[in-house]
């Protein structure tokens, strides 16, 4: 099936997601640039799409919830298929693309990483975790669950776009020194090299 309005995206707002999700009984939390701007409490540059993170184990559950939407299961380097109801997909797909019919844009994209029991699992090596439940940053609600900074951040390490680097550069005077520290020993496993490690450390004194 052609996708010719790929790149046609009109994302939900941040209440929206949350009236979306609230009767969701899977964990689900707000990612992307819209977790960097919900903590710095402004908006900072404009957002193409908007980014929920689950846990791969919900994803059922999730798929439940938006059983009327047309979702779309990004299998790499980059190809697009329909998701249905009751496939779990494999391991290696991430992320999935969501609209609420084939004929509208699409409007949220969900993103799933593993667990192991209590803890979650960093996606591109999983010697680096942390608890389940400290995902949930302090610009979370009880309406709605927004990523911790550092754990977004460590994910936008990887490809240093200028964006990145600026979402970086805003969150760091105001990352608690327990997240700036999490991020550069996380940093160290996963990129040993990378230029944020002294940043985060020059900070930190």
């Amino acid at each position: 099936m052609a996708l010719a309005n790929l790149a046609e995206w009109e994302p939900l707002t941040v209440p929206e997601v949350a009236a979306l999700f609230v009767h969701c009984k899977a964990r689900w939390w707000i990612a992307g640039g819209w977790a960097i701007d919900l903590l710095l409490g402004y908006q900072s540059r404009s957002h193409t799409d908007t980014d929920i993170l689950l846990l791969r184990r919900d994803q059922h559950s999730v798929r439940q919830q938006l059983r009327a939407w047309d979702l779309w299961a990004a299998d790499p380097p980059g190809t697009l298929r329909p998701w249905t109801l009751g496939e779990t997909l494999p391991q290696h797909v991430h992320d999935i693309w969501c609209r609420r019919s084939p004929s509208e844009a699409w409007s949220l994209q969900l993103m799933l990483d593993d667990d192991d029991t209590d803890d979650w699992l960093f996606r591109r090596d999983h010697r680096v975790r942390r608890s389940v439940r400290s995902l949930s940053g302090p610009a979370s609600t009880p309406e709605r669950a927004v990523l911790t900074p550092a754990v977004q951040l460590l994910y936008k390490s990887r490809e240093l776009r200028s964006k990145d680097e600026q979402d970086f550069t805003l969150t760091l005077p105001v990352l608690a020194s327990s997240e700036r520290i999490w991020l550069a020993e996380a940093l160290s496993i996963a990129s040993p090299e990378h230029p944020w490690i002294n940043r985060l450390s020059d900070e930190a004194q």
